[in-house]
Parts: structure tokens; sequence; C-alpha cells
């Protein structure tokens, strides 16, 4: 089964020697890489056509999503009022949300139809990477505007964008999901800070989201799920 993923920098040759570096006895034939800029449409338009076209060359018409995961994300921490910038409002919005929405509008028509129902063992999982503090009812410490609210939209996202997967009656499911705090530089400033059950080296929390996401059942469909298989309310 091909992997695909995207990047936005670097040669496609450069991320996939990096991708593969700490991984032994896999194909690399398998890893396919597409070039994406999650703050343009075109690009993301076009992303959707060359994977169309690298299909085309590598199996079968009928090609299908197995398992998604659609992880753009930006941090501009607002602890008080006063912080609030619109450059890094409108930034966050694009890449939190905005992109997200996009991504399903070029992205979703991999996904299986309704008339292969009786075909398939299980449904496709198109899954977003949200966050806790996009809850709200879990809102306890304010601050943090932008992201908050971005990622409360992007879980109105996965609901929207599952009860239409329903409505069609489409082999598939959406859902978000939250990896906790991962050792990356969007979270480098909020390590010290973080509970040490929920700071992850990105392995780890890659690893602990995708057993999650394998064992999730179709009753729990449009909802948020943590790293541990614990359901995020709204």
């Amino acid at each position: 089964m091909p992997v695909y993923a995207t990047h936005r920098s670097h040669s496609a040759e450069t991320m996939k020697d990096h991708i593969l570096s700490p991984l032994k006895g896999v194909d690399p034939t398998r890893l396919n890489l597409l070039s994406l800029d999650l703050t343009c449409e075109n690009s993301i338009s076009a992303a959707a056509d060359a994977l169309t076209k690298s299909l085309q060359k590598v199996s079968e018409s009928n090609s299908f999503i197995h398992t998604a995961f659609f992880t753009g994300g930006i941090l501009h921490p607002e602890k008080q009022t006063a912080d609030l910038d619109l450059e890094n409002i409108t930034s966050t919005f694009q890449i939190n949300v905005i992109s997200h929405l996009l991504l399903i509008k070029h992205f979703s028509r991999f996904l299986p139809p309704s008339y292969l129902k009786d075909s398939l063992k299980t449904p496709s999982k198109w899954v977003h990477v949200s966050a806790r503090v996009g809850s709200i009812s879990d809102n306890k410490r304010g601050g943090w505007y932008s992201y908050r609210s971005s990622k409360a939209a992007l879980n109105q996202v996965v609901k929207t964008f599952d009860l239409q997967l329903q409505l069609n009656k489409r082999q598939a499911m959406c859902v978000g999901v939250h990896p906790g705090t991962v050792k990356t530089d969007l979270s480098k400033d909020f390590w010290e800070s973080s509970h040490n059950q929920e700071l992850f080296e990105p392995d780890d929390a890659a690893r602990k989201l995708g057993d999650v996401v394998a064992n999730l059942q179709l009753e729990q469909r449009g909802k948020v799920w943590d790293w541990a298989g614990k359901e995020i309310l709204w």
C-alpha cells in the first residue's frame, strides 16, 4: 500500500531521505511526496491533482484513502488582549481552519463512495489534528484567544464534515485528535509548563495517535479523541 506525505520546503528527495532515515526495513518506493503550501489554494488543488496522476500510475482506477491525517497548525500565544495582533490572528485561522477546509474540498474526492459499502471491511478514516484547548467546556485558564478559537472552529469542521459523509453515505468517518504536547518547534516554549504525562517525542506521539485512530469504531465518529483514546468534550 503506498503512503503519501506532503511537504512545503526542501526538495522531495531531501524530505524523503529525512523521513526514511530513522526507519529500518521499509520499502522506500512506498513513500511518495507531494508539494503543498497550506496558505495557497492553488497549491492544495495542484497537490490533489498530482495525487490523482500518481495513483493512476501505481494502481487500478479505484484507489481510495485508507487513513489520512491533516496536521497543519500554527500557534501565536496571546496571554492578554493587548497581545492580539491582526496578522497573527489571520495566519492562525488560515493555517488552523481555512487550510483544513480547503484540504477537505480538494482531497475528499479520494474517499470511497457509497456504492462500495458492501465490499469494504472498515470505513476510511479522515483525521484532523486538533488540540485540547479547542474545547470550550475544558477552558479553565483563558488566554491563547486565536489558537483556542481556531481549534474550536476546527472541531466544528470535523463534526460538520462527518455529518456530510453520513448524509451522502460515503464509506468514511471524520474525527479530530489531540496528540498532547509534542516536542516540536511549535510547542518548544511550553515544554516546561506541560504535564509530564502529556509531553511526547514526535515518534511516540505519532504512534499513540496511530493506535487510537486504528481502533476507533463507527459510533465514535464526528468527535475529538486524545492520545489516550479519551474523548475531548466540546
